[in-house]
This record gives C-alpha cells, sequence and structure tokens, in this order.
C-alpha cells in the first residue's frame, strides 16, 4: 500500500526527499533579524547570484516603502560573493540571510526561506532580477483584497524576455500541466508569487515543488489566481538552468504531483453538537 503524503503540520511529507532545514545545513543561521514586525516577508532563494543582489534589494525596498516587510535571502550554496553582498546589503535594508552550506535547490530555499519568515504574508522572487519587484504591491493588495486565508496570487510573465527555446519549451511544459495537473494557471514557472504564509507550511515538500505551487494549493482545497507581471532580461550573471535538465526531471516531478492528487480527497468536517437538553 502506497503511503500517506497528506501534510502534517508537525513534520515533512514521509515521502519528502527535502530534509527537514535543521538536517539541509545545521550551521544555516539568520545573520541579520529586523526587529520590526513585517507584515510581508518577500523570500528570495539564491544561487552564485552576487552581481544582482544589492540592486535586486534596492529595487525591493523601493517597492515596499512605507511597509512593514523583511527580506528573506536563502544562499544555496553560492561558490561566489553571494553571501557577502548579501551581508552588504543587510546593514542597509531589514534583510535575514540564511546559507545552505551545500546547494540543495530552488524549492529548498524557497522552504527554508518561508519557515524563517516572520510575516503573515510571503511573496516570492527569482534572484536573477528577471522578476520586477515593483509588481509586488498589485499582487498583495489583490490578495488582501480577496480576503481568503487559502488564496495564492501567481504572476503571469506575459511578455517574456527568455530566449525563443525557453518560451517555446516554457509554453508547451505550462500547457502540459494545466491539461495533466487541472491548475488553471497560464505560468506556473513565474517565481514571483504572493501567499500566506499559513498555507504554503501546509504543502507537501519535494524537490521543485516551487514550480507546482499552484496545483500543490488546490490540491489543499486553496483557491488561485494570476495577475499580469512584468519579465525583464538578465542583465548580470548566468542561468543555473538549462532546458534539457529542467525536461528531465520535470516528468517525474509531475506525475508524482499526480499521485499526491489521486492519493488525497478534502474531508469536509462539520462540528456536531448536542441537542439541547430538556
Amino acid at each position: 500500500m502506497a503511503p500517506d503524503l497528506s501534510p502534517r503540520p508537525d513534520r515533512p511529507s514521509p515521502a519528502d526527499p527535502t530534509p527537514p532545514v535543521s538536517a539541509i545545513d545545521p550551521a544555516m543561521v539568520p545573520v541579520i533579524a529586523p526587529a520590526i514586525d513585517p507584515a510581508i516577508s518577500v523570500v528570495i532563494p539564491m544561487r552564485n547570484e552576487g552581481p544582482n543582489v544589492l540592486p535586486l534589494i534596492d529595487e525591493i525596498a523601493q517597492a515596499l516603502a512605507g511597509q512593514a516587510f523583511e527580506i528573506v535571502c536563502v544562499d544555496d550554496g553560492s561558490t561566489d560573493d553571494t553571501r557577502d553582498r548579501l551581508l552588504d546589503a543587510a546593514a542597509r535594508h531589514p534583510v535575514v540571510v540564511l546559507r545552505h552550506a551545500a546547494s540543495c535547490g530552488q524549492s529548498a530555499g524557497v522552504v527554508s526561506g518561508v519557515l524563517a519568515a516572520r510575516a503573515p504574508w510571503i511573496a516570492t522572487l527569482d534572484g536573477d532580477g528577471q522578476n520586477d519587484p515593483a509588481d509586488i504591491p498589485a499582487l498583495w493588495r489583490r490578495a488582501q483584497a480577496e480576503g481568503a486565508a487559502d488564496l495564492l496570487v501567481a504572476g503571469h510573465r506575459v511578455s517574456r524576455k527568455d530566449s525563443g527555446v525557453k518560451r517555446v519549451t516554457s509554453r508547451m511544459a505550462n500547457a502540459i500541466r494545466a491539461r495533466l495537473l487541472g491548475d488553471a494557471t497560464p505560468d506556473t514557472g513565474c517565481g514571483l508569487k504572493v501567499f500566506p504564509r499559513a498555507l504554503f507550511l501546509e504543502l507537501p515538500r519535494f524537490d521543485h515543488m516551487h514550480r507546482y505551487l499552484p496545483a500543490l494549493v488546490l490540491r489543499a482545497g486553496g483557491r488561485v489566481v494570476s495577475e499580469p507581471v512584468n519579465h525583464r532580461p538578465r542583465l548580470r550573471g548566468q542561468s543555473n538552468y538549462g532546458t534539457l535538465d529542467r525536461l528531465a526531471v520535470s516528468i517525474s516531478d509531475m506525475l508524482g504531483v499526480i499521485w499526491l492528487q489521486r492519493r488525497w480527497k478534502r474531508p469536509v468536517a462539520e462540528r456536531v453538537s448536542p441537542p439541547p437538553a430538556g
């Protein structure tokens, strides 16, 4: 009998290939911790993005000026000066710096960042500077306007600034995902998303889960909406992903998410009260 992978609040899923954060890196500790309780935490996994750190964090701070926010950056085992640049940024902005001793992947970075975040709302974006931080307030306003604790607002890169091969393969992948998973999301690969922290913590965790957040939220009984966002060309550094390696893992990942969907039935529980005395 296959194991039940329904999420548990006290631990990750038993089939979860991503170990707990303490097992990922016992030495991973916050370097800078802002004192003011934030209303939103911006989580950014980074690997070898040294040249992008300061410009990106400056943009986020400008986009969220006037708000109580924190930026949680997870250095996923970088071999360049990413950590040093993050410490420079932490001297100027409310930045929490975490570091994985070895690279564990983007999803592990998101998980580590959300676990360390203190705000009830989470915004995620990629560390390469292609997501525009100026879009975060619009997605956050949409999430707050909906007034739902089970809502994920996903960015939709209407005009992508990637190579032709990336654009074509991404459209194909999104179409296949939408057909097989029923996630009704035109751009699940967009790193810019806003959602309640509590909602994310209920989801099963596995490598590459960040690409399937809409399907996982729907599986948990939540809702997903999309908002058009800006997309920019990469100006600094090099991509950490290739087209073929991403395609190779996507097939097994998708099969795993399909299995998760079929192995979980959302219960509808109603409180039963005893009849009045007499």
